[in-house]
């Protein structure tokens, strides 16, 4: 071989070696870059992904929440991973997992890491029980929560935040000033320890978004946001989700005639009771929640709504009937006298009435 080939063969095969050294290099750079941020760290951190995120937003979400060791070599990863069905939810993550498990997870929504840590709040809870609802997953009290529910100072900084508080729920006779605004639901928690203006705020937006979508509608049906929730959460306590329209029209029925609700739920709510057999006594009290006493409506909501039983208001099914009542197997009759209605108690071997 003569002199200029052999010289022109090394200089070829060094070429070839920077490539390989830099592509073993750079090869490197991208495992170590799409590693975990800190091997063998377990402690979870809650991600939540937003429905329609794409993956150059998740990788925001992720970095922000302290697990991508190189943006750069993430954003690699995300143009080659094959991510094609990220899933919104919220996630246990922990810095001892790998960019690379992290993304599979999010792509086949793999329910071994999607957060189990959650608060229930159904519908027909009254205040104190949300707030044991909240205790019960959290570092903090039932009575630090309702303590800074009770607090006007606080409730007034959230009137100035949510255009659906108004001052109607600091009126004197209103019991708990966010009854009945706290949307019931399923919350998955974002954070290992939310504050409780976190917590008070993640329902109020929930409420924010359904009020806003039958706004227009609330405002057609003649009652205030605070009037609506009112009736809601009475007609949420008083029926069944099939009967749900029928008692709200025999409620505004009353209400359009002047006649008292009658409902004995809103009695049980000044004792903070659910149902109970009543007592003469109690059916006399003369709280203004007392609608077996006192026409129209209480002072405010008497529990947590959603929006099935809104909508059951808002589209309420017309007709002549003032009573009802639930017989023992829960079938709810109605009636447009009180003579067919007390023939009907009568018929049914009941004593209770509405």
């Amino acid at each position: 071989m003569s002199r200029a080939k052999k010289k022109k063969s090394n200089k070829l095969l060094l070429i070839i070696i920077l490539v390989l050294a830099i592509l073993v290099a750079g090869g490197g750079y991208y495992t170590i870059g799409t590693g975990a941020v800190e091997p063998g760290n377990d402690e979870i951190v809650l991600v939540e992904i937003p429905s329609g995120t794409g993956a150059y937003g998740i990788l925001d979400i992720l970095n922000e929440a302290g697990l991508i060791k190189n943006m750069t070599c993430a954003k690699i990863n995300a143009r080659i991973g094959g991510y094609n069905s990220l899933q919104a939810n919220t996630y246990e993550f922990s810095q001892g997992m790998t960019l690379r498990e992290i993304m599979k997870a999010i792509n086949t929504g793999d329910f071994n890491y999607v957060s189990k840590k959650s608060i229930v709040i159904n519908d027909g809870l009254r205040l104190e029980q949300v707030a044991s609802a909240m205790a019960a997953e959290l570092n903090l009290s039932k009575d630090e929560i309702m303590a800074k529910w009770s607090d006007k100072s606080y409730v007034k900084e959230l009137i100035n935040d949510y255009w659906f508080l108004t001052d109607d729920v600091l009126d004197k006779d209103v019991m708990y000033p966010l009854e009945g605004y706290l949307y019931a639901d399923t919350y998955f928690l974002t954070t290992q320890d939310p504050s409780i203006d976190d917590l008070t705020r993640m329902c109020l937006d929930r409420m924010d978004t359904e009020l806003t979508k039958r706004k227009s509608e609330i405002e057609a049906s003649g009652f205030s946001v605070h009037e609506f929730l009112t009736l809601t959460s009475i007609v949420t306590k008083e029926s069944s989700a099939d009967d749900q329209a029928k008692v709200a029209g025999v409620f505004i029925n009353r209400l359009d005639q002047g006649i008292s609700l009658g409902s004995d739920v809103t009695v049980c709510y000044i004792y903070q009771e659910d149902r109970v057999e009543l007592k003469v006594s109690q059916l006399e009290n003369d709280s203004p929640y007392n609608t077996r006493k006192f026409a129209g409506l209480p002072p405010g909501p008497i529990s947590a709504v959603i929006g099935d039983a809104m909508d059951a208001v808002l589209h309420y099914e017309k007709s002549d009937n003032i009573f009802f009542f639930a017989d023992e197997d829960g079938v709810v009759h109605y009636y447009k006298t009180e003579a067919d209605f007390e023939q009907g108690i009568e018929d049914e071997g009941l004593l209770k009435d509405n």
